[in-house]
């Protein structure tokens, strides 16, 4: 009886992880998305006021750090707050912006991690890496790269 209660109980564990697990990856896909979608909408008003539509970069990668760090509350070094879910340090590992430069539609490629998006205007691409905190350590350690694109809706 008692190796039940103990089979039980891990699997019970187990449970609780995966479901935490997945909430946690789509909390971050979330953050991640308004994040990227708000960065996108930061237009240069100079630019646009020649007709040209162009995102400012300095304003974009700013608001999109704000979003992330609000929605996933982060401080500004990207470290979790005092006394919440998050544990470790989320890590940009890439912010693009794809301006007016280029011809659209775009295709952005990176092999390495498996990506590529086409937009069809001026947009952003960005990467965090999000580790999960286990609750229990029935689970191995879980890290995901969440990636994200959002164009400049005109």
């Amino acid at each position: 009886m008692a190796l039940m209660s103990v089979v039980f109980m891990s699997m019970y564990a187990l449970q609780t992880d995966e479901e935490l697990a997945m909430h946690t990856l789509f909390h971050g896909k979330h953050a991640l998305n308004r994040a990227v979608h708000a960065a996108a909408q930061q237009s240069d008003q100079d630019k646009l006021a020649e007709g040209i539509y162009a995102i400012d970069e300095s304003k974009a990668k700013s608001v999109a750090l704000q979003y992330l760090q609000a929605n996933l509350r982060l401080d500004a070094a990207n470290h979790p707050l005092p006394n919440t879910f998050l544990q470790d340090e989320v890590v940009v590992e890439l912010f693009k912006i794809v301006n007016e430069g280029e011809v659209f539609p775009y295709t952005y490629t990176n092999s390495a991690y498996g990506y590529s998006v086409t937009l069809d205007r001026p947009g952003v691409i960005m990467f965090i890496r999000l580790a999960f905190p286990r609750t229990y350590t029935v689970l191995q350690p879980i890290t995901w790269r969440i990636k994200c694109s959002a164009e400049m809706v005109f």
